[in-house]
């Protein structure tokens, strides 16, 4: 089941056997959760990372209003609380948007990984880096560019993250998240984040039904939300 995880790393360098192997080792433990629990609590101080090998998930803070930000989406091969090894304490949680299925690494074997693999170390160290470059593209997209053009850059990040494990059909993939919980990414009012949705159909950029977003013209979507995946990291070379 760690196949996600494999493929998220082997896009950044290439593994050994060994490395494999170790990994197969380390993720033994699993973990089903229900939709709306959290995988990870705001103050809790865990003992193991989670990898989410099914289903979405999302980083999230609640303000003194009980307001909620979501500040990232996790998807299949993403370790959504790696940093937590060395941060020990969480100050924000991880509530599964869908139905999950999580594998844990005890943070133990995670500490024998850094003593014995340094190169599988690194490429663990590149996946919390490669979070944090995708924590600047929300920022930016947040800040500084039109609500249609944050959303396009959504949806071209989410369908680059996800072809990586082959989570995509053609041009479309599987999103489970309700217009809702769109307006928490996104910091709008539920009219507002219907707008904009409405918008970019009617433009004929996108088709999202059923839990389904189809992309219906990557160069215009990718144009409008001036994506360039090179945040990503999505090359192989030594690291």
């Amino acid at each position: 089941m760690i196949e996600p995880l494999l493929l998220n790393l082997e896009h950044r360098d290439v593994l050994a056997p060994s490395e494999h192997a170790l990994l197969r080792k380390t993720m033994t433990m699993s973990r089903r959760i229900a939709k709306g629990d959290d995988l990870v609590s705001d103050g809790s101080r865990p003992t193991c990372s989670t990898l989410l090998v099914q289903g979405f998930a999302a980083r999230y803070k609640i303000t003194r209003d009980g307001g909620r930000q979501i500040t990232a989406l996790h998807v299949p091969g993403d370790f959504v609380d790696l940093h937590a090894f060395l941060l020990k304490t969480m100050d924000h949680g991880i509530v599964a948007l869908s139905p999950c299925h999580v594998l844990l690494a005890d943070h133990a074997d995670l500490r024998q990984i850094t003593e014995s693999s340094p190169h599988l170390a690194r490429l663990l160290w590149l996946d919390t880096l490669v979070h944090g470059s995708i924590h600047r593209a929300w920022i930016v997209a947040m800040g500084r560019r039109s609500k249609a053009s944050h959303l396009a850059h959504i949806v071209c990040e989410l369908y680059a993250r996800l072809q990586i494990t082959g989570n995509v059909d053609g041009q479309s993939f599987h999103f489970p998240l309700s217009q809702a919980e769109m307006a928490d990414v996104m910091g709008l009012s539920l009219v507002h984040m219907n707008r904009v949705i409405q918008d970019m159909r009617r433009n004929g950029l996108i088709s999202w039904v059923n839990q389904t977003v189809s992309i219906l013209d990557w160069e215009r979507l990718r144009t409008l939300a001036e994506f360039d995946p090179t945040y990503l990291n999505l090359w192989i070379e030594p690291r």
